[in-house]
């Protein structure tokens, strides 16, 4: 496994799972800001492990995160997958007050 920084657009609203009815994982599917291969893969998803507060960003949010990358096994292609140990805000939308 190899530890990176990325600089990433969060693209759905992150889910939260129960594994091993011990800990908390939140999964949440992200996009690399800008491509430069148009048949490269730019989207992959991401695991935050334990009280890592993800909840605090939205859609469209870049965040720069740091952790381990790895390769599912799901048939019939790999996919990439990032277990996060850091999180920074990077670039976050304006929330707008409704009344």
């Amino acid at each position: 496994m190899n530890y990176s920084t990325f600089i990433v657009k969060i693209l759905k609203q992150p889910k939260t799972i129960l594994f091993k009815q011990n800990y908390l994982v939140t999964e949440v599917l992200v996009q690399f800001p800008q491509i430069r291969l148009k048949t490269a893969k730019n989207q992959f998803k991401i695991f935050v492990w334990g009280d890592l507060s993800i909840a605090n960003y939205d859609i469209n949010d870049y965040i720069i995160i740091e952790g381990y990358i790895g390769v599912s096994n799901e048939k019939p292609q790999n996919k990439i997958e990032v277990s996060v140990l850091k999180i920074y805000p990077f670039v976050l939308n304006e929330k707008k007050n409704v009344q």
